[in-house]
């Protein structure tokens, strides 16, 4: 094709989609949102386990069922999206996120907070691969695709490092529910300006829905998740083997149904694209070693340094500052110097952080932290803009749905494994500590569910053994945290291997598509 038909292409498409950044706009909005509201719990959860008193094990479920339905649904959701229209699920998904906020700002239990927070995961499922898959429809130019990629990464990597900074400032001025509530006003601008900026898209020979699959889909994620909790939290169980023998057989059968299909809810074929696969393994990855920093560093800058939930959620911003600059060129990089060297740069850098973070003790600097997850952010930022774009560029726009879901569900899981296998090492190692002498047994026992607890537990104690309790407790949280720095940053290095060997003669598009 010669430059002037280039030229012409290019010309043609943006006088097409005239409004096709004011479009992604409104479009990363939504993918912001969801990933603040991922993380935001974080700052919250002090208020929330003082208010809603869970358990240990609720207090894990409220944090992580969200990603884990996301994670269970997106496969679903973004081929739904492929059949019944990308625009039309993504103003139905952002009405109900909307909507179901409200539940969860308004939760009196655990358990309700437990349902309103999976609910929230069933709504947000809707709106992140139909966010990436109307990306793929409004930018035919791949240039601009990466480009828009790169905006649309970055908002869903500083959307989980942003969660504790909006958090903390509301949690200063307001009740917890009210990082729920600020859901609303963004879902009402996404509906009214969606409506009359977003084209409509979807595949014009979807066939048939098939609800089989959407149900093995979602119990096989749900499964092997909480099977993976259940072994880091508690060791080996039967309630962990039955989770993993239900989870891994319904996969099992999802991938065998989808190869007999005419029409699957996921081409498996994609997989066979040794690319396609890398990402996707890279994508999950970095996510699990952002994610769970994130959340554990939350409680860290509260509960062991201190500090006020806005300061905590500041303390947090390196992340978003490097993962923003980063996602923004992260395009450009890659074609200057490659995808694999690009990808494989940026899970080392996270994976080189959190062994950095093994060092981390109670009275750690805040130099060291900030250095810490500027290098974390900058390397998520590098390797998933450039995994969110190989995926999206290596299939026909007609998938572009089911090609975004498998993306969104590799972040969505690499969230729920970053907080689940994590936390689960932490919480293990924290209910090891010992208690001091002269603490009755109900407060010991509320002390070793969570650190929150000890600090609320200690409350009813004198001076002396409080301070005694929350020290011990402090110290075992550390010790959980510098133990999860080191398991997360050995996955990241050996993933970093493995996507140079994988990634290998991968390149992004150029020129303009038809």
């Amino acid at each position: 094709m010669t430059t002037s038909t280039f030229k012409s292409a290019g010309h043609t498409e943006g006088v097409r989609r005239p409004g096709r950044w004011l479009a992604l706009s409104v479009l990363v909005l939504a993918v912001l949102l969801v990933a603040v509201d991922a993380t935001v719990l974080g700052l919250a959860t002090p208020f929330l386990s003082e208010d809603l008193e869970p358990t240990g094990t609720q207090l894990l479920w409220i944090g992580d069922v969200y990603s884990f339905v996301i994670a269970g649904l997106l496969v679903s959701m973004g081929s739904l999206g492929d059949r019944i229209g990308r625009k039309k699920l993504l103003l139905i998904g952002a009405t109900a996120f909307g909507a179901v906020s409200v539940l969860n700002a308004y939760a009196t239990s655990p358990e309700t907070m437990i349902v309103a927070r999976a609910l929230l995961g069933v709504a947000g499922a809707t709106l992140m691969p139909s966010t990436l898959a109307l990306i793929r429809n409004l930018f035919h130019d791949p240039r601009e695709r990466s480009l828009a990629i790169g905006i649309w990464g970055a908002m869903a990597s500083a959307g989980a490092a942003v969660g504790p900074v909006v958090g903390g400032f509301l949690l200063e001025h307001f009740w917890w529910g009210s990082v729920f509530l600020i859901n609303l006003p963004v879902m009402a601008v996404l509906v009214l300006v969606g409506v009359k900026l977003i084209p409509e898209s979807k595949n014009p020979n979807p066939g048939p829905w098939d609800l089989p699959s959407v149900a093995l889909s979602l119990v096989g994620m749900i499964g092997v998740v909480h099977a993976i909790k259940e072994l880091a939290s508690h060791g080996p169980s039967l309630d962990a083997g039955l989770a993993a023998l239900a989870g891994a057989g319904a996969l099992t059968w999802f991938v065998r149904r989808q190869l007999t299909l005419p029409a699957p809810l996921l081409d498996m074929r994609l997989f066979r694209h040794r690319g396609f696969s890398g990402a996707v393994l890279a994508d999950l990855l970095t996510i699990l070693g952002l994610s769970g920093l994130v959340f554990f560093l939350s409680q860290f800058f509260q509960l062991v340094q201190g500090r006020q939930p806005l300061e905590a959620g500041l303390a947090e911003l390196p992340a978003a500052i490097g993962a923003v600059t980063a996602g923004l060129v992260a395009g450009v990089a890659a074609r200057r110097f490659s995808v694999r060297s690009v990808v494989t740069a940026g899970l080392a850098a996270v994976g080189l952080s959190l062994a950095v973070l093994t060092t981390l003790d109670q009275h750690t600097g805040y130099p060291l932290l900030g250095a810490a997850l500027l290098v974390v952010g900058v390397g998520a930022g590098f390797a998933f803009t450039v995994t969110a774009d190989v995926i999206l560029s290596s299939v026909p726009k007609e998938q572009a749905g089911s090609a975004s879901a498998v993306s969104e569900t590799a972040y969505e899981l690499g969230a729920a494994l970053g907080i689940a296998v994590l936390g689960s090492i932490v919480t293990g190692v924290y209910r090891g500590f010992t208690v001091p002498a002269g603490v009755p047994s109900d407060v010991a026992s509320a002390a070793h569910e969570s650190l929150g607890g000890a600090v609320e537990a200690s409350a009813s104690l004198a001076p002396q053994t409080a301070e005694a309790l929350v020290s011990a407790g402090q110290e075992a949280f550390v010790d959980g945290l510098r133990i999860a720095a080191g398991v997360g940053a050995a996955v990241l290095l050996a993933t970093a291997v493995a996507a140079w060997f994988l990634l290998k003669g991968q390149k992004l598009a150029d020129g303009i598509e038809h």
